[in-house]
């Protein structure tokens, strides 16, 4: 009886709790705070990081507009402190090796700069002030000079004597249809334009046209960026300077290649850095990347470590004895894995080159000491790597030991590591979750034991949320398929909902309760008493290289049989009226939501978002178009047929559930011709249909973008499925 009256009371507290939270509301998404940009100290006793916030735009109303500013924590739980304000944001906060000062970068008058902000009193003080948008501040060993990164242009680069001595022209082709060499790159100032005079005024004249913006000449192959056409290719080039006010930086790069990804060896002599592996071949269709040392003593010398002809080595890092190196290696070509490297530093020199069994997607590889607690602070037992990958619907921490090539997973599926540091045994992690989606936390080595250092997403506790359920499905390639299952927020017996498949895009994304792009998404329709069923069909990453792989030349009917399986599933539920049954998805997945509407009439509504509907048109129209030649083929090709047997839009005529479509006016990456093209088709055969352009948006939205536009989507999603199974559907079928 007493256990009986126990368990009556808990059950009383969780429905009078229940009642006393609130809906999250499509406004929500203004209130969500980002952590990430973390480092910690030196010594391991602070950390910084940044926190990007949605704010209200006071010259406009209505609007917003984000601001990330950066913050200092001193690692106990609420003590945390804004170092930045102001209407200016500030990024990519560094410490100097003695734990006085900090590098960051603010804009100023439109390009960015690097600032130093000194941290025993005084205002921060502007280091860079060239010409060129400067980022990605790495203090030297010694903590005198910094090396940071240049954007430029090709007009930039032909005229600056410094990155381009003598004024030269590529040693690559610009690729321009009847001139052998790229001579006339460089003007000739002393003609003038002309229209009605000679060849070369009349050159003059059309060149004007360019710089006046009244014409866009392209010979590029990547001329597509994410909002608009590039015909001019860019740069970024490494510069160093000391710190001190008043201090000239100097390029450590020249010439018409990209270094990136810069990091300093340990003994301040150098830096390695990620460049072209061939320096002569036109950047646009060079895909091999490789790591060399520049030195920073004044040579222009550089050293190739490791390059090789059909693979791209990324992200050097250097362990803290400077004797060995952790990178990332991926073939160039193709729908492949990233692999973790390691290798024995000789000075510059990389040998006994070894690889890390792990089958997941590794980023962010960190090295740190593992200290001698016997021996004191400075006492070295080793070294370990901590990094981050996206795996079965979270993204965990994992800890590499470079001696055994064992990897550990530290924390689990359920939650995503978005930004961490480490030093010694300490480290800092931002995390996400179903509970909040971003909070920083300090743990140890083992990342077992967290402890919760901000509140930025307090609010959160006051709010009803749906918990996923996860389950799985062996689908025909005798893959195992996770998906999850949503309830709707507030659940009546014996009172029925509508479902929604959600779907994600990619197709090589990974949703999950440990990837936070969605969060609000899923719980604003599920407080909207909508059902939620998500999963990771076959060519989601996440789970390995050959689960990635199960979709090449097959995006339709294999991922399809994945998602209407947990779909079926989802429908089985006792809450579900199966009659009331939605479905959307964005880019990969705008493609499969066509795709499925038609070949299969199960949905009450759909709607697709930013979709790739015709493979033929997209190798032209977006610039991801390198993903037709990866999964299928060209289009000129002996199996052409393929992209006509996998192009949605080949099935138009089929399509029969009312549809939304939606693309950014400004989307280049799969570009809106293909969304008017199935518009215009589908209005042709008289089918329910509507099409929304968002002005100036590009593929985001989902995850970023302007807020008002967010927001519009959303509610867009919600009120166009209420038509069809909202309550007024649900009277006009009864009537």
């Amino acid at each position: 009886m007493l256990k009986q009256t126990f368990l009556l009371v808990a059950l009383t507290a969780q429905i009078v709790c229940a009642q006393t939270k609130s809906k999250i509301t499509v406004t929500d998404l203004t209130r969500i705070k980002n952590v990430g940009g973390i480092e910690l100290a030196p010594d391991g006793q602070r950390a910084v990081y940044t926190l990007t916030t949605i704010e209200p735009n006071p010259d406009q109303k209505e609007e917003y507009e984000y601001k990330t500013h950066v913050y200092l924590t001193g690692l106990k739980p609420g003590d945390t402190k804004a170092l930045t304000h102001g209407a200016e944001s500030a990024r990519q906060a560094t410490w100097s090796p003695d734990g006085t000062q900090l590098a960051f970068v603010r804009t100023v008058k439109g390009k960015s700069q690097v600032f130093i902000m000194p941290l025993n009193g005084g205002e921060p003080w502007q280091l860079t002030s060239g010409p060129y948008s400067s980022s990605s501040p790495k203090w030297s060993p010694d903590g005198k000079r910094i090396v940071f990164a240049a954007n430029v242009t090709m007009g930039e680069m032909l005229k600056d004597s410094i990155l381009n001595p003598g004024k030269k022209t590529p040693a690559w082709s610009v690729e321009k249809p009847g001139f052998n060499t790229n001579d006339f790159l460089i003007a000739d100032k002393k003609v003038k334009p002309n229209p009605d005079g000679s060849l070369a005024e009349i050159r003059a004249y059309l060149n004007k046209d360019v710089e006046d913006k009244k014409a866009k000449v392209i010979n590029r192959l990547n001329f597509q960026g994410e909002s608009t056409t590039e015909p001019e290719l860019g740069f970024t080039h490494l510069y160093i300077t000391d710190v001190q006010e008043g201090a000239t930086a100097k390029p450590l790069t020249r010439g018409f290649t990209s270094f990136q990804a810069a990091n300093w060896l340990p003994n301040g002599q150098g830096l390695f850095a990620v460049t072209d592996r061939d320096t002569l071949k036109h950047p646009d269709r060079e895909q091999d990347n490789s790591i060399v040392f520049i030195p920073t003593n004044g040579s222009r010398t550089r050293t190739t470590v490791l390059a090789e002809a059909g693979k791209s080595y990324t992200s050097p890092e250097v362990s803290p004895d400077g004797k060995q190196l952790a990178f990332a290696l991926t073939p160039s070509a193709g729908v492949n894995a990233v692999q973790i490297g390691l290798a024995t530093l000789n000075a510059t020199t990389a040998s006994n080159i070894q690889f890390v069994t792990f089958d997941r997607a590794a980023t962010n590889l960190t090295w740190t000491e593992i200290p001698n607690q016997a021996k004191g602070k400075k006492a070295v037992t080793g070294y370990a790597i901590y990094f981050t990958a996206s795996a079965n619907g979270g993204a965990p921490l994992y800890r590499l030991d470079p001696t055994t090539r064992q990897v550990t997973q530290l924390t689990d599926f359920e939650k995503g590591v978005t930004s961490f540091d480490v030093v010694g045994n300490q480290v800092i992690l931002a995390r996400t979750e179903v509970t909040n989606p971003s909070e920083l936390y300090s743990t140890d080595a083992t990342a077992k034991n967290q402890t919760k250092l901000s509140n930025h997403n307090d609010w959160v506790a006051q709010k009803q949320l749906s918990f996923p359920e996860k389950r799985t499905y062996k689908n025909s390639l005798g893959q195992t398929v996770d998906y999850w299952i949503m309830k709707p927020t507030f659940v009546e017996a014996n009172k029925k909902y509508p479902l929604l498949l959600n779907m994600h895009g990619g197709p090589t994304a990974m949703w999950g309760p440990g990837e936070g792009s969605m969060w609000h998404e899923f719980q604003y329709m599920c407080s909207q008493g909508y059902g939620i069923v998500y999963a990771n069909p076959r060519g989601s990453g996440g789970y390995g290289i050959s689960f990635q792989r199960a979709n090449i030349k097959d995006w339709g009917t294999g991922p399809t049989e994945d998602v209407l399986a947990a779909e079926t599933d989802a429908a089985k539920e006792a809450w579900v009226d199966t009659s009331r049954q939605v479905i959307t998805g964005g880019s990969y997945a705008g493609y499969l939501t066509a795709w499925i509407v038609g070949h299969d009439n199960r949905f009450k509504a759909a709607f697709a978002q930013r979709g790739v509907y015709d493979l033929t048109t997209f190798l032209g129209e977006g610039n991801a178009w390198r993903l037709i030649p990866g999964y299928f083929d060209y289009p000129w090709s002996a199996d052409a047929k393929v992209l006509d047997a996998n192009s949605p839009y080949t099935f138009v005529q089929n399509i029969k559930t009312p549809l939304l479509i939606k693309h950014g006016e400004n989307d280049l990456r799969t570009g809106p011709i293909q969304s008017e093209m199935l518009y215009k088709s589908l209005k042709i055969l008289g089918r329910p249909v509507e099409y929304v352009r968002m002005p100036g948006a590009t593929h985001e939205l989902s995850r970023t973008g302007n807020v008002r536009q967010r927001v519009d989507r959303l509610l867009r999603i919600y009120e166009f499925f209420e038509r069809y199974v909202g309550p007024e559907a649900q009277k006009a079928t009864i009537k």
